[in-house]
């Protein structure tokens, strides 16, 4: 029987013609394999553990109270479970909150799958996944974010004031990213945020992992390629 064709490695930079270039990702999982993330219920397990049997996507958001990561884990959520189990791959998010904020933000989003936080941003540190937010000339905004900077940051502000507890639900100048690792300590793909819009688009990351795309704009309807 033949074999699949290899998952590309490298890291994809963007340009307005979404080219990519394969290039050395240079991420060390000995470093972080036993970092410890929290489920909504509190219980730790290690980090290695979301990648050790699958090929796992992992998408790291800056915290859960930022309007872009809301609308990017809103289409993350649209992703079919039984896509996901047929082609035996992993889609993880990771917070930098406290646990007890998990069940709020899938409620807020939608998203169903699985998904854990690393209050102490150990993995983010560890990972090298930069403070600040920095914008190329070229940048371009997430195809996933529908609300404006204006309106998503009152959007942010107003769902901070009536939290129980008055908090931004992690350290705001912390960036995100997502790395595609797996089975083992094999890293397939890696991809930091330079800001809040600097969203790997997901049908990069389902390609990229094996898995057909979707159509993002109105349903999760897979497109035939």
């Amino acid at each position: 029987m033949a074999s699949s064709p290899p998952i590309i490695t490298g890291q994809i930079v963007r340009s307005e013609l979404q080219e990519y270039s394969q290039g050395s990702h240079g991420l060390c999982l000995s470093d972080v394999n036993d970092c410890l993330v929290y489920d909504r219920h509190g219980v730790k397990t290690t980090f290695q553990s979301l990648f050790r049997h699958k090929i796992s996507i992992i998408v790291f958001v800056r915290n859960f109270l930022c309007f872009t990561c809301k609308e990017y884990v809103e289409d993350l959520g649209k992703i079919p479970r039984d896509m996901l189990q047929e082609s035996n791959v992993r889609l993880v998010v990771i917070g930098q909150s406290l646990y007890t904020h998990i069940e709020g933000f899938c409620s807020l989003t939608g998203y169903p799958h699985e998904i854990y936080v690393d209050p102490e941003r150990h993995v983010y540190k560890k990972l090298g996944m930069r403070r600040g937010e920095t914008y190329m000339e070229n940048s371009s905004k997430s195809p996933h974010v529908k609300s404006s900077l204006l309106l998503g940051s009152l959007k942010s502000m107003w769902r901070a004031m009536t939290s129980p507890l008055f908090d931004f639900q992690g350290d705001p100048q912390q960036q995100g990213g997502a790395v595609i690792l797996g089975p083992g300590p094999k890293v397939h793909f890696v991809h930091f945020d330079m800001n809040r819009f600097d969203h790997m688009p997901i049908n990069w990351l389902l390609q990229l992992a094996g898995l057909q795309t979707l159509d993002f704009s109105h349903s999760t309807k897979v497109i035939d390629i």
